[in-house]
């Protein structure tokens, strides 16, 4: 009776064990040798400066989990394999940038590199090694207090040409799809994706404009519009950052 009780519950615990290793991949990390602590302001995603500072810092370039852009602003628990040095929960980065180094999936900045660490003197052996094994996962961003922002790129010239950037977005899809909208008859267009995570239109409509964005899974399975409570005022400018009122999860 009692072997039989505690057959299935070995097997229950098997179970639960292999689901728990499997929600990780296994791959490859290095770091930005040549940079500051913090991540790159030049990175491919067009994030600019928020992009080396974001998540205080903790970012990475990406190889593969780059996809063409859209893969910016996605966040990832990434923690190395050697018992050593790293810690169990390891370090939340965001995608910030592409590149790859070494068959590597992530170059994280050297603050997300040592984050990894279970303190100061093992950050600095991993920082040694340059490139480790690490096991990451796909997680939910959180912004406390932030709802998605517009950031107009500086290439923009009010009104000839908007181009701009999301920040501060929560949770665990892609920004797959955004539509641009008059709000005075709501004529919507389609925008496109210039690079990273920009989002571009010529001759831009005048007035103030409202946006669609297209939130998805990484299976492109689920997916919903969202609509922000607030518009990007007529009078836009290079530069400005714009608080679109609303927030996902």
């Amino acid at each position: 009776m009692a072997l039989s009780l505690l057959c299935p519950l070995l097997a229950t615990f098997l179970f639960m064990q292999t689901l728990a290793d499997t929600s990780f991949i296994q791959s490859r990390a290095a770091y930005y040798p040549n940079s500051e602590e913090n991540g790159t302001d030049v990175g491919a995603c067009g994030f600019g400066s928020f992009g080396a500072t974001v998540n205080g810092g903790d970012v990475s370039a990406a190889s593969d989990l780059y996809r063409n852009g859209v893969g910016c602003g996605a966040c990832y628990q990434v923690r190395c394999s050697n018992s050593a040095y790293c810690s169990g929960n390891g370090v939340t980065i965001v995608i910030t940038d592409q590149g790859s180094s070494a068959n590597t999936d992530f170059i994280l900045s050297q603050r997300a590199f040592g984050g990894m660490a279970i303190n100061k003197d093992a950050a600095a052996s991993l920082l040694a090694l340059g490139v480790v094994d690490i096991e990451y996962r796909r997680v939910s961003c959180s912004y406390p207090g932030k709802n998605i922002t517009v950031k107009i790129h500086e290439s923009s010239n009010n009104p000839h040409y908007l181009a701009f950037v999301l920040w501060f977005q929560q949770g665990s899809k892609d920004i797959t799809a955004v539509q641009l909208c008059e709000t005075e008859n709501f004529v919507c267009k389609l925008l496109d994706r210039s690079h990273g995570a920009v989002w571009t239109t010529t001759a831009p409509p005048s007035g103030p404009l409202g946006l669609r964005m297209l939130f998805s899974d990484e299976e492109g399975e689920d997916e919903s519009w969202i609509v922000p409570v607030n518009n990007i005022p007529q009078d836009w400018k290079a530069e400005e950052t714009y608080d679109l009122g609303v927030q996902v999860n």
